[in-house]
């Protein structure tokens, strides 16, 4: 997957849809004014033609349109706020029932370290799991405005139907839409279809509530009832082409993306053979389907071709697995019909399922598939190659191999260090001790910081946990950060902003607080701010580099100082990376006393960087820390935060 080429075709898309929002708008305008001139032709005198005097029913005409923009326009904002929570309340409103961490019920679990294994492999924060417990069809769906506020939900029948290396298909197609810009598109398309349906929406209630009455007000009631019904329909048919024509083609897209990750066809070819065997499909009975299908891992309405917001599953399926042939599916059908036949008991059946797909211990990662055994985390010391080059196409572009470190990353967690980065009181600290300094003196201000703002208890759980972290291995400190994020982001806001000042404190304490450190912290303050405020994260920016050259000359001095110690080659490196912007810029090295500041000024600059300008920044960072060709294990750390810190996630192991 290209990342950044996905983000601009996010972005071609979102504005493709306010374009066919104005077009459907427009249509459901002009049915108004034709119905409002058959009322009027109806009670005109015999001989009249609809169009006559149409100048003086101009005025009514206006007055009837800019009524129906504002109702459609209010209605979809009024959606829009709804949402502005992220991902969280889209999983909430259609049924979605949040996944304890500390759940032990096998399947939960099994899903938990999926979902886990995925996010670290891919760089991002590890999005909060819901199941939609009603449902008994297979499917699936990602929401979120970025992945920092994504959240995930899986139906039950996904859960009980499905075993693992087809569950890991599944949620990995779920994550490219996560990468690559389309919740955003996805979560604004429901606050636009809402306000093309309202009057749809409207036509109904008013039937439901004077069914049954027979006065000669309630008729006429019910006329203009199925009045607005009929126009509503319109913007429904509108809305359903506006889905299909915004959702189907991603969807080839994320299956690809999904094969290319798991490096394993047969888990996301075998989900959508299950979906296609399985008598209830991927359909949703309890949830709205209608709003959020345009999101699902498969269809969840029934729509026909027109309207459809996937391809065919049997067309999906041969994408993958060319040999199919839909009589293949008959003996699966049979076999998935007596597993889940009504008169079997159901306890029965998830007690059978439970213990064929669960983990040997509960909590214990469950095993990978054969071909991506375990890999041993590398030396802490490892100086590896790197082709500055090949960076930017790693970004959000996990494979297999980085699938398989995640597990083994996973693996290499001590226990104790993962169960406090899930719990509730203790994941904060461990956040705030990875943000401590190795200098006694500094550290204790910076404990005394804690006390001040929060308690001595929380200062103490940072002293005590930051003992424990102080051998950590390089490839472990963002994992853990990613690990607590569930838990951080589900604490309360005025707790939230009070962590965020805190960090701020930290990071800016007197002395040296170390680069990495300081950009660790960065990175997990952004991402907070992006779940406290979901709705103002816009994905990537307009600004051209051409006028980021200060901050652009800030970040690679300070990237190029650090990859090389000695003052001329870090300036060779600094020239190399200016150059690998290919002229655009002519910028000075100089690297900032006071680097910390020269930072916190720059970030929310490049953060507005169109997507080519963060693809060019992302070589040039690679090639100020490694213009050797080579680049330490905790200098490929730091770029890794840096980029996520930029919202360009880079998976665990860079490769060349």
């Amino acid at each position: 997957m290209d990342f950044f080429g996905a983000q601009l075709s996010a972005r071609k898309q979102s504005r493709r849809l306010l374009w066919l929002f104005g077009f459907a708008v427009l249509a459901m305008v002009l049915a108004i004014n034709v119905l409002t001139l058959l009322v009027l032709g109806a009670s005109a005198e015999p001989g009249q033609g609809l169009f006559d005097d149409i100048g003086q029913r101009a005025p009514l005409l206006f007055a009837v349109s800019a009524l129906t923009v504002a109702v459609i326009g209010v209605a979809s904002m009024y959606k829009i706020s709804q949402l502005r929570g992220g991902g969280h309340v889209v999983a909430t409103s259609v049924g979605g029932v949040p996944v304890p961490l500390d759940t032990t019920d096998p399947l939960l679990r099994r899903l938990r370290n999926v979902v886990e294994e995925i996010a670290i492999a891919s760089g991002v924060p590890v999005p909060q799991v819901f199941v939609l417990e009603r449902e008994i069809g297979i499917n699936a769906f990602a929401a979120g405005y970025a992945p920092a506020d994504a959240a995930i939900a899986v139906t039950r029948g996904a859960l009980e139907r499905l075993n693992r290396e087809e569950l890991q298909g599944v949620i990995a197609h779920e994550f490219s839409h996560v990468l690559n810009g389309d919740m955003r598109v996805n979560i604004r398309l429901m606050g636009v279809l809402f306000g093309i349906l309202i009057l749809a929406i409207a036509g109904r209630e008013v039937l439901l509530h004077t069914g049954g009455s027979r006065s000669r007000d309630a008729a006429a009631i019910v006329a203009i009832a199925l009045a607005l019904m009929a126009i509503g329909y319109i913007g429904m048919f509108m809305g359903r082409l506006i889905k299909a024509g915004v959702s189907r083609q991603r969807e080839y897209l994320a299956d690809a993306s999904a094969v290319q990750f798991t490096r394993d066809t047969s888990g996301i070819s075998g989900a959508l053979k299950k979906i296609a065997a399985f008598p209830g499909g991927s359909r949703l009975v309890y949830a709205d389907a209608e709003q959020i299908s345009h999101m699902m891992f498969g269809d969840g309405v029934g729509y026909s071709a027109l309207f459809a917001t996937h391809p065919p599953l049997a067309a999906r399926i041969v994408k993958l697995d060319p040999s199919f042939r839909a009589p293949q599916l008959e003996p699966l059908r049979l076999e998935m019909a007596k597993a889940f036949s009504p008169t079997r008991n159901l306890a029965e059946a998830r007690a059978e399922l439970a213990q064929a797909q669960a983990p040997s211990a509960l909590g214990a990662l469950p095993a990978l598939p054969a071909l991506l055994a375990l890999p041993a985390l590398p030396d802490a010391a490892l100086a590896m190659s790197l082709t500055p080059a090949s960076v930017p196409g790693q970004v959000a572009n996990p494979l297999a191999n980085d699938y398989a470190l995640a597990g083994a990353i996973l693996a290499a967690l001590d226990s104790h260090h993962a169960a406090l980065a899930r719990a509730q009181d203790s994941a904060p600290w461990l956040i705030v001790a990875l943000a401590l300094a190795k200098d006694p003196t500094l550290r204790d201000q910076q404990l005394a910081m804690v006390e001040q703002h929060i308690d001595a208890a929380a200062a103490q759980s940072c002293a005590s946990l930051f003992a424990t972290l102080a051998d950590l291995h390089p490839l472990l400190r963002l994992p853990l950060a990613q690990l607590a994020f569930p838990v951080l982001r589900r604490q309360p806001k005025s707790f939230l902003e009070q962590f965020i000042a805190l960090l701020d404190l930290v990071v800016h304490a007197d002395g040296e607080v170390d680069l990495a450190e300081y950009c660790l912290m960065q990175m997990i303050i952004v991402q907070v701010l992006d779940v406290l405020t979901p709705h103002s994260q816009q994905g990537f920016g307009s600004l051209k580099i051409v006028a980021a050259r200060e901050p652009v000359a800030v970040l690679l001095s300070l990237m190029a100082q650090v990859g090389h110690r000695d003052p001329l080659a870090a300036r060779q490196a600094f020239n190399a990376s200016v150059a690998q912007l290919g002229g655009r810029v002519a910028l000075t090295y100089a690297p900032p006393d006071d680097w910390r500041a020269a930072l916190d000024a720059a970030w929310p600059v490049l953060d507005r960087l169109d997507p080519h300008g963060k693809q060019l920044l992302t070589e040039a960072l690679a090639r100020a820390l490694a213009h050797d060709g080579r680049i330490a294990l905790a200098e490929a750390e730091l770029l890794r935060t840096v980029c996520a810190r930029l919202h360009c996630p880079l998976p665990p192991m860079l490769s060349r």
